[in-house]
């Protein structure tokens, strides 16, 4: 959430910035409101000093008292409730306005305006045969059932089998250790939140821009990433400063209801339910920038070392989260995906300044006395694993119908490729 004073001082250029990431909040009623909000809040505070006053006016009787304090108190509830009328309008407004952008961030309308960086250089695998996509490949090594996860739970889910199970629980292992080496200590957190986490993370729970399952009768709604339980976690904190920045990486389950159109449906790329781990941060705001590098470079380094060929993607406004402040992908060749193989997102990771802690209330001290102040929360994708799962599985796969794993994960499998086992 922006800060309402940021935005009655800035509001051309918070409406500019709603206009380039193609959000429709209407920045002057805000203003408007927000002003006759305080005009209100201020006839309030002078009402509430005359009823104070009165008790040792000497120039009126204790009728004339009696009255005066029954006029000043119709006042005030008057006041009071204009005034909650006014609050409850402009803070609706509020919570719909995204973050400010990164001066450097793409200006544009959706992904097709992302920006390209980099490449890593490992170059896209040659085929002396077809290429197969996972589906087919996973389906040939009987380690990937789609149509039991149909059977069981409706589109969109799936089972692992065999090696397909233990394939995705070495990914999670080779993550886990990479991150805790660098300082991120492991948590498994819920896969449920309160709607006031989800809403201050950046999240819709109600409504018809949710995009996570709720719990009927229950303040709760399933996750769609650990960066929800994570930040969380620190809700209504005040920490020293000389603990941030905080380094950790969630192990959960995430769950969203959308799905596209087309092949995205197909397989294990876009599915309602998958396992990541996912990698937060808490800074002071002279660390944000620098952290926000370091998330990269992790991202970079795990794809790197599962020795699949990436890019590295600018976010234009556009195509930025709510809470985003600057944005990076990287999208993962996949030889299966589209007509002779595509990039595939397989990880982000943001900058959302103070946007989420400012709904938390997570704060810092520089010293003891030191007024609070709010930190940046940052976040990263570790290993989505179910999209490793398609580069992994797609970039690696033999003419003999077996899948070669990266050195990366051989110790946590045990052995060097997948090979066609009978079905179950």
């Amino acid at each position: 959430m922006l800060d309402r004073n940021f935005v009655l001082a800035n509001a051309d250029a918070v409406a500019a910035n709603c206009r380039n990431r193609g959000v429709d909040v209407d920045v002057a009623r805000f203003v408007e409101l927000e002003n006759e909000r305080r005009r209100t809040d201020q006839a309030l505070q002078d009402a509430q000093r005359e009823s104070n006053a009165l008790a040792s006016a000497k120039d009126l009787s204790v009728e004339q008292k009696r009255e005066k304090g029954r006029e000043l108190r119709e006042r005030r509830e008057t006041l009071k409730a204009e005034h909650d009328r006014l609050q409850a309008d402009a803070d609706a407004i509020l919570l719909r306005l995204p973050n400010m952008t990164h001066p450097a961030s793409p200006v544009g309308r959706d992904d097709k305006d992302n920006k390209e960086i980099e490449r890593n250089g490992v170059p896209h695998p040659k085929f002396a045969f077809p290429a197969r996509d996972h589906v087919a490949i996973g389906d040939h090594l009987g380690i990937i059932d789609t149509e039991g996860g149909s059977k069981v739970a409706g589109p969109g889910f799936y089972f692992l089998k065999g090696d397909g199970a233990r394939l995705e629980l070495a990914l999670q292992n080779f993550a886990v250790e990479f991150l805790a080496k660098r300082g991120y200590v492991p948590h498994i957190t819920p896969d449920l939140a309160r709607d006031s986490v989800m809403q201050g993370t950046g999240f819709t729970p109600r409504g018809n821009e949710t995009n996570t399952y709720r719990i009927e009768g229950e303040d709760l709604s399933l996750i769609a990433t650990a960066e929800i339980t994570l930040c969380g976690l620190y809700q209504d904190t005040i920490l020293d400063e000389a603990e941030l920045p905080i380094r950790i990486a969630g192990i959960s389950h995430c769950f969203r209801t959308e799905r596209a159109a087309g092949r995205a449906t197909r397989g294990l790329y876009r599915v309602h339910q998958f396992t990541k781990v996912e990698m937060v941060v808490i800074a002071t705001p002279e660390q944000s920038e620098a952290m926000h590098q370091e998330l990269l470079a992790n991202e970079r380094a795990i794809f790197d070392a599962l020795e699949l060929p990436y890019r590295v993607l600018d976010i234009c406004t556009g195509d930025l989260g709510g809470a985003a402040y600057r944005k990076y992908d990287l999208e993962a060749w996949m030889p299966g995906r589209g007509q002779g193989g595509e990039f595939g997102e397989v990880t982000s990771t943001s900058n959302c300044t103070e946007f989420q802690a400012r709904r938390l209330n997570i704060r810092y001290r520089k010293g003891p006395k030191d007024k609070p102040l709010f930190v940046h929360t940052l976040n990263g994708t570790g290993i989505a694993l179910g999209r490793a799962m398609v580069a992994i599985l797609e970039n690696n796969q033999m003419e003999d119908g077996s899948v070669r794993l990266p050195k990366a994960l051989q110790a946590f499998m045990g052995q060097d490729r997948i090979v066609p086992r009978a079905k179950a």
